[in-house]
């Protein structure tokens, strides 16, 4: 691995902790108390969002970990913990994370084309961890590869959008200036999907590494 991957994979696994833990830490004990649910309280009156939001978050971050780990070579060598972790990254996805993040796009109020986004973004998600999950099911690993490293990069958007929102926020005008946050929806997964294809074609399909 050289050393520019391996810069890149301890910056990526970086950001990946941050989020978790900050997850942790301020929604461990399901505190309603925080200020991006109370600028959601309509949304939460419904009683539709919170459980939602709290099955996309702790789903989330579960699967982050999880998937992270699998591009270790010690673990995808151990066949029985890789599989493992896979299922738990598939069954996060599926029935946790996504199906939250659906409901929560529903109570998106930053414009149509944010929405647009985020449904597009999640619905990919789905179909690429799914057709992922049957791949490995019938054996065809090479393909199963390609489409994991595409629905992980999907995964990552949720780094990569607190990311932005944080850079946009310390150089510029945040995310309330106009048209700011559409840039970042689309800015947050398009780039890791297109580098997910990179990987796909030159990486003999696999980010898996020491």
């Amino acid at each position: 691995m050289s050393i520019t991957g391996r810069i890149l994979r301890y910056f990526a696994f970086f950001w990946v902790l941050i989020l978790c833990a900050g997850t942790f830490v301020q929604y461990w004990d399901f505190n309603h108390d925080s200020y991006f649910l109370h600028i959601k309280e309509t949304a939460v009156k419904t009683g539709w969002y919170l459980p939602a939001f709290y099955c996309h978050i702790i789903g989330s971050s579960v699967i982050l970990l999880a998937g992270f780990f699998q591009f270790s070579k010690k673990v995808y060598n151990s066949k029985a913990l890789h599989r493992a972790l896979g299922k738990l990254y598939v069954f996060g996805v599926l029935f946790f994370a996504a199906p939250g993040a659906y409901v929560m796009t529903l109570f998106i109020n930053r414009g149509t084309g944010v929405f647009i986004s985020f449904l597009l973004q999640n619905t990919l998600w789905v179909v690429f961890t799914l057709t992922a999950f049957l791949l490995a099911k019938n054996g065809r690993i090479d393909d199963h590869i390609r489409m994991m490293n595409r629905s992980y990069a999907l995964a990552f958007g949720a780094v990569t959008l607190r990311f932005y929102i944080w850079l946009f926020t310390v150089l510029g005008n945040g995310v309330n200036f106009h048209n700011n946050y559409l840039i970042i929806a689309f800015l947050s997964w398009v780039p890791n999907l297109i580098l997910a294809e990179v990987i796909n074609r030159y990486g003999k399909g696999s980010v898996v590494v020491g």
